[in-house]
């Protein structure tokens, strides 16, 4: 598998790019490579899916400083989303996708949505390729944090039949599947059916929280093991995984745990789980442990430690 180019590269803009900059050069390659102005155009169709994948890392700031440190590893190897989504898009949200043989979509609002836009520039829309099809039919299902990481099988009742809808890894909060065929039959004289649209809603985790491909959590620990060293355990969706703390430890220094976050490759590839250490300072200290800090103190200032 090829090399991923990076962001900045992708997107022609220096690693010092401000916000505004970015924007700006996203819309501009948005809108020349965009699927519908190019359609069938296999190679248009990639690198407008890896302009999002780009501005969706460069535009968020925490992703774009995990993107700085730890490169394609810190943002899940692809993009915040695990299917290359248009989180961040300025345009809003919207935007289709196969994953495993189904297809994922995103809801551009309709009117004044990115088809729209794109539309009145350019002379083309949706709307003439959905005539003489059934309804779209839309439900819901309820996901728990990980079924969302690992796939699972859902059952969705439409009116009065259940139907097994397969959910893949990785999927996240708020995406739809579609199901062709599933929805409303044919009109009179139609040529097909409408689609059946299953959005999934995902709850949330206790401890754990989510960014596209990767998972995210802190990790407390007192001020003497931050110094000294140590090691701790960390609840992952695999189970308890033993992390290591080095000593001289800062707060809010993250650790990346490889292969423990979300699936994002129909490979199986999974994006890491990022462990932030949070110190905690002692309250409340007994009349022994202050003049051990006393004394440490001293010793710093007379040149005996570091």
């Amino acid at each position: 598998m090829a090399s991923k180019r990076d962001y900045y590269e992708v997107l022609g803009v220096s690693k010092n790019a401000s916000d505004d900059e970015i924007k700006k050069a996203y819309r501009k390659l948005a809108v020349k490579y965009h699927p519908d102005k190019n359609p069938g155009d296999k190679e248009a169709e990639a690198k407008f899916k890896e302009i999002n994948e780009a501005h969706d890392v460069l535009s968020d700031k925490q992703k774009r400083a995990r993107y700085d440190q730890f490169g394609h590893a810190g943002v899940g190897g692809a993009s915040g989303s695990p299917f290359g989504g248009a989180a961040g898009n300025p345009f809003g949200q919207g935007g289709a996708f196969n994953f495993n043989g189904q297809t994922f979509n995103f809801d551009f609002g309709g009117a004044g949505g990115f088809d729209d836009i794109l539309g009145s520039i350019f002379g083309f829309g949706g709307g003439a390729r959905r005539a003489r099809r059934g309804a779209d039919y839309q439900t819901s299902v309820t996901l728990t944090f990980e079924e969302a990481i690992f796939g699972a099988t859902k059952k969705v009742n439409l009116d009065g039949k259940d139907l097994k809808v397969k959910i893949p890894a990785g999927i996240d909060d708020g995406m739809s599947i579609r199901l062709r065929g599933k929805g409303g039959p044919a009109p009179e004289g139609g040529t097909e059916p409408g689609d059946l649209y299953v959005r999934v809603r995902v709850k949330p985790h206790k401890h754990l929280t989510r960014e596209g491909a990767i998972i995210l959590s802190e990790q407390r620990i007192g001020m003497v093991d931050a110094a000294l060293g140590c090691e701790i355990d960390v609840e992952t969706v695999d189970g308890t995984v033993t992390m290591k703390v080095p000593a001289g430890t800062q707060s809010g220094t993250p650790f990346k745990l490889s292969g423990h976050g979300v699936p994002f490759r129909a490979n199986g590839d999974r994006g890491p789980h990022i462990v932030t250490v949070i110190v905690e300072t002692p309250k409340n200290l007994s009349k022994k442990q202050k003049e051990l800090l006393e004394e440490f103190k001293g010793s710093k200032k007379r040149g005996f430690w570091g």
